[in-house]
């Protein structure tokens, strides 16, 4: 039976993979600190394992990893937060909540997981669209985002000699608890079903770069590729409208 272990498990996007893979007959490792959640996800399939622990804490999360008896082929390291700044005021400590789960989370995770990884197996990194593009408001965000993008690429060329394929999921809006709290607009938002089937379609085919949807990624990678003078330009036209 295969095996897929999901950090970020508890709400959003990671929720509806641990449900969509155990309905498709997956064993899933559901992780998160949120234990009423993993209870309920437990309760939702008998093919669902919780495992509770906190991702910014290194010891802990070996310590969580290390007792797993099951044996995943598929990690999918999608736990993440955003927080917003206004006004271009950087406070340090929003960056640091930020950083830490967008950032050492996923190092912790790598790093309590990485004596499991075999040949054959994937490891799929939730990163976002935003880190392809500088917007306002998403300074922590959008760094944090770009710090996970050029980490999952470099370990793509790392662990492709150990035959360990690594796929970077870039979402645009998904409707979650975390863009709920948005109070601006959200272009071509999508439900966190249609996320959970991009992102396991993506990774059945053996994708390297996942984005969704499609005409909204693709319009903030052009956007992306342009010189930084013309993407200040367009952006500020765009938020001004």
């Amino acid at each position: 039976m295969n095996c897929v272990l999901i950090t970020g498990a508890t709400s959003g996007i990671g929720m509806q993979l641990a449900k969509d893979y155990a309905d498709n007959g997956w064993q899933v490792v559901a992780c998160g600190r949120n234990s009423l959640a993993l209870q309920l996800l437990q309760h939702y399939s008998s093919l669902i394992t919780p495992l509770e622990f906190d991702l910014t804490d290194l010891n802990e999360t070996t310590r969580a990893i290390g007792k797993l008896d099951l044996e995943p082929e598929l990690w999918i390291l999608n736990a993440g937060n955003c927080e917003y700044i206004d006004n271009g005021v950087i406070e340090a400590a929003l960056f640091r909540r930020v950083f830490d789960i967008n950032v050492i989370g996923l190092v912790n995770a790598i790093e309590a997981c990485q004596s499991r990884f075999r040949a054959g197996h994937r490891i799929a990194i939730v990163g976002s669209i935003a880190s392809e593009l500088a917007l306002p408001r998403a300074e922590a965000y959008g760094a944090s985002k770009a710090a996970v993008s050029y980490l999952a690429r470099t370990l793509q060329l790392a662990l492709k000699k150990q035959s360990i394929d690594v796929s970077t999921v870039y979402p645009g809006f998904v409707e979650t608890p975390l863009t709920d709290k948005n109070t601006f607009p959200m272009p071509m938002m999508v439900s966190v079903e249609y996320a959970s089937k991009a992102i396991r379609e993506g990774l059945a085919k053996g994708l390297s770069h996942i984005y969704f949807p499609r005409r909204f990624t693709l319009l903030m990678r052009l956007l992306g590729a342009l010189p930084y003078r013309w993407q200040n330009v367009l952006t500020s036209k765009l938020i001004s409208e």
